[in-house]
């Protein structure tokens, strides 16, 4: 079977790299290589700059509600390819299928919002803010903006930053992630076929060299990041240096806490698929439970619960969990796993040697669980990024509130309680973007900003919602004020009458 070469996207076209260094995309669950991407050259990056610097000219101009009828259209038609999208998000990824089909509907919500821009751009008037005066706010594009975008979502990550930014009237430079491209890539044809025009937006491939030259370019106004704390920091100050605008959502330690009054089934269910679905790989899962006073008692039920979740590849419409991406990701996750054996976590669920009939050659890892997991821990401190649940136990609600608060993430948390004063203790007090009650993926729809604190987030605005129009747009305030002409033989005043 051939393989497929991953193309750059550059004036609309897909163009191939003359690259001398590619990447092998590999199906995490065979070790089948699927594709091969091109790590772009310098020169390469360059003309997809040029290309989208050049259409800004134009694109800026488009009236709102042909940019409107694009996000329609693109809206539509990811609807009618969500099967082939989620496809290729598992042959690639690992995901199980419906997670994947879940993937591309978040995905899709963010292009929904994006079709009200002719309303999220207005500006606002003040009439008469002094004599005759009047004051008002146009928000206008930046020029080219660009986005760098992680392995874990494929689909959802890209949309989270390309159509509200080109719905805004800037054009566009995309870096997926090397390691699952196809899907991005289908997304980005199906925007073409939408109607976006040629230039506005362009696709890159590569790893840190790309990305430094896309925080460093000075003809990019504006970068969005997702991935590691790592790399996201670095490209922040690089972009710092640059003059341009960064948003960087990065790295994560979440917390679910379970109060005693929490629907004990329904709270098990969400922990379980929060921490263990997409095996782990995403930014929002909940990795750490906190069981407070007698919730400590459902310990054995989380575990039971835990032990009989099936792993399978992506394809396996049973299986609650797939592959994680690649066999580094894999063995990262070992290592932590044998690091908290180490370190004198209780390993309660064991997930390591999981045998996969028929998939000798998968990266998997079952569901593992930790007890009497410390904050000094290892498995606690670092994100882990795969199918491993640490549990911690307190004694009261300020204990869980002090131990997350404590943490130097913010990326989301959640808790489960029927006590209306207890949620709402919780969300004043916690110092973390995305609050669940009772939801454990707390990643808000849409028309919701994306937030994150603390050393989850760099940058002052989120993607998605009010924040990612702000983050789009600069804003212009005009102070006016017209003068009836002194000339009136000119006509103008018979004009206006008569208008």
């Amino acid at each position: 079977m051939s393989v497929r070469q991953i193309p750059m996207v550059i004036d609309g076209q897909p163009v191939q790299s003359q690259s001398q260094e590619w990447h092998d995309v590999v199906n995490p669950a065979t070790q089948e290589v699927v594709a091969r991407v091109p790590f772009c050259t310098a020169e390469e990056v360059e003309r997809a700059v040029s290309s989208a610097k050049e259409a800004f000219k134009t694109w800026r101009k488009v009236p709102l509600g042909k940019r409107m009828r694009i996000m329609l259209k693109l809206q539509a038609l990811i609807r009618d390819n969500t099967s082939e999208l989620a496809a290729l998000i598992t042959e690639e990824h690992g995901k199980t299928l419906p997670d994947a089909e879940g993937e591309v509907g978040r995905g899709l919500e963010v292009v929904e919002h994006a079709c009200s821009i002719t309303s999220l751009q207005l500006g606002e008037l003040a009439e008469n803010a002094a004599n005759e005066v009047d004051v008002y706010t146009m928000h206008q594009p930046l020029g080219v903006g660009a986005g760098i975008t992680a392995f874990n979502f494929p689909i959802m990550l890209p949309c989270f930053m390309f159509p509200l930014a080109i719905a805004t009237g800037n054009t566009f430079i995309l870096k997926p992630s090397e390691q699952d491209p196809s899907s991005t890539m289908r997304l980005v044809e199906l925007a073409h076929e939408a109607g976006i025009p040629p230039g506005v937006l362009n696709v890159v491939h590569g790893g840190p060299d790309v990305a430094n030259q896309i925080a460093d370019h000075q003809d990019i106004k504006a970068l969005s990041f997702i991935g590691s704390t790592h790399v996201g920091s670095l490209l922040y100050n690089r972009a710092a240096v640059a003059g341009k605008r960064m948003q960087a959502m990065m790295g994560a330690k979440n917390h679910c806490v379970v109060m005693p009054d929490a629907n004990r089934s329904q709270a098990i269910n969400n922990l379980l698929g929060s921490a263990f679905g997409a095996a782990g790989q995403r930014c929002m899962a909940n990795s750490v439970v906190v069981l407070v006073g007698d919730a400590r008692e459902w310990l054995s039920d989380i575990v039971d619960a835990a032990r009989n979740m099936k792993v399978g590849p992506g394809t396996q419409l049973d299986a609650d969990l797939g592959p994680l991406v690649s066999p580094a990701a894999r063995d990262r996750v070992l290592r932590l796993i044998d690091a908290g054996e180490k370190e004198g976590a209780k390993l309660m669920v064991d997930g390591r040697n999981i045998q996969v009939e028929g998939y000798p050659n998968g990266n998997f890892v079952g569901p593992t669980l930790f007890a009497d997991v410390t904050a000094e821990m290892t498995i606690y401190r670092e994100e882990i990024f795969g199918p491993v649940l640490c549990v911690v136990s307190v004694e009261t609600l300020d204990d869980a509130i002090a131990f997350i608060n404590a943490n130097p993430n913010g990326n989301g948390t959640s808790i489960f309680t029927n006590s209306g004063w207890v949620a709402r203790r919780f969300e004043t007090d916690i110092d973390v973007g995305q609050i669940g009650i009772n939801v454990a993926i707390p990643v808000p729809v849409a028309y919701f900003s994306f937030t994150g604190s603390r050393a989850s987030k760099l940058g002052d605005l989120g993607p998605n919602g009010k924040q990612a129009i702000a983050f789009w747009t600069q804003t212009k305030t005009v102070t006016a004020r017209w003068f009836e002409p002194e000339n009136v033989s000119s006509g103008i005043n018979s004009t206006i009458s008569l208008g």
